[in-house]
């Protein structure tokens, strides 16, 4: 399975996201921002965490207009898989990829910690290693993790089994405890919690683990 992790001047977790990637298997290439192609045959797309260009403007709202993003939004199109993992889940929300949009948490403060997630659907691939229901410990790192959108979009969502990932202790305000919603197609996730950063047990935890080795195992032919 070959992945594509996207570089932003500021991203800050590309390396942990490829990591996670080689470690399940897959063939990663790294990809600049300024690149106005992706790889040849790529099967998933990886918009890391971090502080794309400072976090000036709206946190994400500049990674959006960069050139790979252009390439990103139309594998999208195409039904190409594609992860965006904190400041990527921002990016994926600028550009439309994913629905609704990420605020200033709730009590104004940067967090950074390990939180609990309930897996809401195991119906994707990204969810596949898990059962709904399942609780994992992923690590949290931002400042605007505040996920918001209106009541239909929240309904829609909800109805078309789109919730992935909800808090089972809110630290940020996100409507309805959502910490990752899945695109239309389901092959697009979006998500502020980090799972490349538990999927070694030196860091502390490896409930992440079973996501990529799903994705590999799944994108990757018989």
């Amino acid at each position: 399975m070959k992945a594509a992790i996207i570089v932003f001047p500021g991203s800050n977790c590309d390396r942990d996201l490829a990591e996670a990637f080689r470690a399940a298997g897959a063939d990663v290439t790294m990809v600049w921002h300024k690149d106005s192609a992706l790889p040849k045959d790529v099967d998933i797309v990886g918009i890391p965490g971090g502080f794309s260009f400072g976090d000036y403007l709206r946190c994400g709202a500049i990674a959006s207009r960069s050139p790979i993003c252009t390439a990103v939004v139309e594998h999208t199109q195409r039904g190409g898989y594609a992860i965006g993992v904190c400041n990527g889940f921002q990016v994926l929300t600028e550009t439309g990829v994913l629905p609704g949009a990420l605020l200033r948490n709730a009590g104004l403060k940067y967090i950074c910690k390990t939180v609990r997630l309930k897996v809401e659907t195991s119906n994707s691939t990204f969810t596949s290693g898990y059962n709904a229901g399942d609780v994992l410990g992923i690590p949290i790192a931002h400042h605007d993790g505040n996920y918001y959108a209106d009541a239909a979009t929240l309904d829609a969502l909800k109805g078309e089994d789109r919730i992935a990932f909800t808090y089972t202790e809110n630290p940020n305000g996100s409507q309805r405890d959502i910490a990752g919603v899945l695109s239309a197609n389901r092959r697009v996730l979006g998500m502020m919690p980090h799972p490349e950063r538990a999927v070694d047990t030196g860091h502390g935890g490896t409930d992440g683990a079973a996501m990529f080795r799903a994705l590999v195992g799944m994108l990757t032919p018989a």
